[in-house]
C-alpha cells in the first residue's frame, strides 16, 4: 500500500512540474493578466511629394528615311558599311548608268538642233520685217515668220528641259543619303534589279540622337493633370516647373539621361480613349533603339502636406478600403481609413487619414485590436521591414499556444500542456504513468 501511495505522489509531482514548465508567460504573471503586446511603429511626417505616373511606351527614331531608287536599273555597287553613321549626301548605291548617259547625249543633240532651228527662224523673221518695211512683202508673210521664230525658241526651251530631266535621271543612278543617322542592313545586293519607287526599301536610315518615346495616357488623366498643372503654375506666379521625365528600361534599370515632354497628339483615340504623348531623350551611347519597350515616369503634379506611409503598415478592410493602425497619445490602438493617392517606392502617398506625428504600426498588427493598449518600439532608421514572417506568429517571449491549442507531444515525452496533469495523475488511465513511476522507483532503489 505504501508503494502505491509513493508511486501516486511521484506521478502527481512530475505532471505538475511539466505543466509549470510549459505554461505561457502570461499565466505566470501576477494576477493572471496578460501584459500589453509590443508593436513596432514609424513616426510619420507631412511633406510635399511629387506625384508621378508610369506610362508604357515605345522608342522611335527622331527621324527616319527609307532609301528607295528613283530610277530603274541594275545595282552595280554598294558604297556604305551596314550599321554605320552616314551623312546627308553620302553615296549609298550605284545603278548602271549606260542607258541614262545615252539619254543625256540624245537630249543634248536635241537641244543643239532646236537652237539651230531657232537661229534660222530668227533670221527669217528679221528679213521678213525688213521687206515689210520697204513694202516689198505683205504683213501676213512677216507675221508667219515671227510665229515660226517664237515656236523655234519655245522648242529650244523644251529640249533644254528634256536635257535637264535626262541629267537628273543620270544623277539619280547614284543613290545618296538624304538624312544624317545610322544606316541599317542593306536589303538588296549587287546585281539586283530595282525599280523606281518600289515597295521594299534598299536600306533605312534612322537618327538615334535624340530619340522619341511615344506613350499613351487616358484622356481623363490628361485632363486632371492639366488642371493640376494650371493650378500649380498659378500658385507659382505662372512659372512653369519644366516637364522632366525619367525612363525605366525593360530590365528594370533607370536610364541615366532625363527627358522632356515635347508634344501631345491633339486627338483622342475613339476606341481606347487615350492620347499619345511624345517625349524626347538624348541618346549619346545609343542605348535606346527604335521599337524598344520602356516605361516613362512623368511628374504630373506636387501633393502638398501628404504622408508617406510604409506599405507594410497599410492593409484593406472587408470593403477593400485602405486602413491603418496607429498608436495614440495614451498608447492605445486606433484604426484609420485612408485616402491613398498613389504608391511611391515602398510607401503609399496618403492625403487623408494620417497626420503629422502619427505613429503607424508596421509590425505586430496581428496581435492587436482597436482600443487595446500596447507597448511601443520605434523602428530603427534604415531598418528593412520584416518580410516572410507568419501573420499569426506570436511575439518573442510569449507561449506559442496562445489560442489554447496544445502542441503534439513527441514519442516518449510528457504532454506539454497543463491539461495533461489530471490525466497523468489518474493511475487507472492508460497505465503509462505507473510504468514511468516504476522506472523512477527502480532507480531510487
Amino acid at each position: 500500500m505504501s508503494a502505491l501511495v509513493r508511486r501516486f505522489t511521484v506521478t502527481f509531482l512530475l505532471a505538475h512540474a511539466a505543466g509549470l514548465a510549459c505554461a505561457p508567460a502570461w499565466a505566470q504573471a501576477p494576477g493572471g493578466e496578460m501584459p500589453p503586446p509590443t508593436v513596432t511603429v514609424v513616426t510619420l511626417h507631412a511633406q510635399d511629394v511629387p506625384l508621378t505616373t508610369t506610362l508604357p511606351g515605345r522608342v522611335t527614331a527622331s527621324a527616319e528615311a527609307e532609301v528607295r531608287p528613283q530610277v530603274n536599273g541594275i545595282v552595280t555597287e554598294r558604297m556604305f558599311d551596314e550599321g554605320r553613321q552616314v551623312k546627308r549626301g553620302d553615296p549609298l548605291f550605284r545603278i548602271d548608268q549606260t542607258t541614262y548617259e545615252a539619254a543625256v547625249a540624245q537630249a543634248e543633240a536635241a537641244v543643239a538642233q532646236a537652237r539651230a532651228t531657232a537661229d534660222n527662224a530668227r533670221r527669217e523673221a528679221e528679213r521678213a520685217g525688213a521687206l515689210r518695211d520697204r513694202r516689198v512683202t505683205s504683213e501676213s508673210t512677216s507675221d508667219t515668220a515671227i510665229a515660226t521664230r517664237d515656236a523655234a525658241e519655245a522648242a529650244v526651251k523644251v529640249a533644254e528641259a528634256q536635257l535637264l530631266s535626262a541629267r537628273i535621271e543620270l544623277e539619280r543612278t547614284t543613290i545618296r543619303a538624304e538624312l544624317d543617322g545610322e544606316i541599317g542592313l542593306a536589303q538588296t545586293s549587287q546585281g539586283a534589279l530595282v525599280t523606281a519607287s518600289q515597295a521594299n526599301p534598299l536600306a533605312v536610315i534612322r537618327t538615334l540622337d535624340p530619340v522619341h518615346v511615344d506613350v499613351t495616357q487616358s484622356a481623363a488623366e490628361l485632363i486632371r493633370w492639366r488642371r493640376d498643372m494650371a493650378a500649380q503654375n498659378a500658385a507659382q506666379d505662372g512659372e512653369h516647373p519644366g516637364q522632366t521625365v525619367t525612363l525605366r528600361l525593360a530590365d528594370g534599370t533607370e536610364y541615366p539621361e532625363k527627358g522632356t515632354l515635347t508634344a501631345a497628339e491633339p486627338y483622342v483615340n475613339e476606341t481606347t480613349g487615350v492620347v499619345t504623348l511624345r517625349l524626347s531623350f538624348a541618346n549619346p551611347e545609343r542605348i535606346l533603339l527604335p521599337g524598344m519597350y520602356v516605361q516613362a515616369v512623368v511628374q504630373q503634379a506636387t501633393a502638398r502636406n501628404v504622408i508617406l506611409a510604409p506599405q507594410e503598415g497599410v492593409s484593406r478592410d472587408r470593403r477593400g478600403l485602405p486602413v491603418a493602425m496607429v498608436v495614440n497619445a495614451q498608447n492605445q490602438v486606433e484604426s484609420r481609413e485612408l485616402t491613398v493617392l498613389q504608391d511611391l517606392g515602398n510607401d503609399w502617398v496618403v492625403s487623408k487619414g494620417l497626420n503629422d506625428g502619427d505613429r503607424l504600426i508596421v509590425e505586430g498588427v496581428q496581435f492587436i485590436a482597436p482600443g487595446a493598449p500596447v507597448n511601443v518600439e520605434e523602428r530603427q532608421a534604415g531598418a528593412p521591414p520584416t518580410e516572410g514572417a507568419a501573420p499569426d506568429s506570436p511575439p518573442q517571449g510569449e507561449a506559442p499556444q496562445q489560442e489554447g491549442q496544445a502542441q503534439p507531444a513527441q514519442p516518449g515525452e510528457a504532454a506539454p500542456t497543463s491539461e495533461a496533469a489530471p490525466e497523468a495523475a489518474a493511475p487507472a488511465e492508460g497505465g503509462a504513468a505507473p510504468q514511468q513511476t516504476e522506472g523512477t522507483t527502480g532507480s531510487d532503489g
